[in-house]
């Protein structure tokens, strides 16, 4: 999928999953979805093959994985770069990609600045600009 269509509309919401095991703090987001002013939820994340997918999906509910700990499922305020963005409406989306492997990076622009988001060996980073 093209986030190109992202362009012109408004971020209303940021939905994030994040890996809770024990006591200790999540190192960062598994999946963030983007909900625009067209109620289109953006999901963003890494996959198997480490490259970065963006596609139309609903936030999932979060689950137990027994010993391995939990997903849990949220609306973040500050809990990633795309929360300073909220109500700002997308000005340009760009990409990267490398040859037989796929996008490896997005980066989506706003008045207020820009967030990137990467794989990193099969974890998704996510910073702004």
């Amino acid at each position: 999928m093209r986030p190109d269509y992202l362009v012109g509309r408004r971020l209303e919401q940021v939905v994030a999953s994040w890996h809770l095991y024990d006591s200790e703090a999540p190192s960062g987001p598994l999946d963030v979805w983007l909900i625009d002013s067209e109620a289109v939820s953006t999901r963003i994340t890494t996959g198997s093959d480490w490259c970065l997918i963006v596609e139309a999906s609903a936030p999932f509910a979060g689950y137990d994985m027994a010993e391995s700990g939990r997903v849990e499922v949220a609306s973040v305020s500050g809990e990633t770069p795309f929360a300073d963005h909220l109500g700002e409406t997308v000005l340009a989306v760009g990409e990267e990609t490398i040859p037989d492997s796929g996008r490896i990076a997005l980066e989506i622009a706003f008045d207020s600045g820009r967030v990137r988001c990467e794989t990193w060996s099969g974890d998704l980073r996510l910073s702004s600009e």
